[in-house]
């Protein structure tokens, strides 16, 4: 099955016209679809931006020494 990704609005009237499909006259299609809520674009693309992080002993090791094996 091949299948054929368009993003298009639809005009005021509500009609969608698709143009220029790969497929060939006659040819059975079945079409879904889809709402795109908000494009990419308008997304936040940074969604931690002004969150706070906070460090509990950021220096400790994440391994007690004596767990590791290599160091004595």
């Amino acid at each position: 099955m091949k299948a054929h990704r368009i993003e298009t609005t639809l005009t005021e009237n509500g009609t969608l016209n698709l143009k220029d499909l790969p497929f060939q006259a006659g040819e059975q299609v079945e079409i879904i679809i889809l709402e795109n809520p908000k494009h990419p674009s308008e997304s936040n693309l940074y969604p931690l931006h002004g969150t706070v992080i906070r460090y509990d002993d950021p220096f400790d090791p994440a391994v007690p020494l004596e767990d590791w094996e290599m160091l004595q």
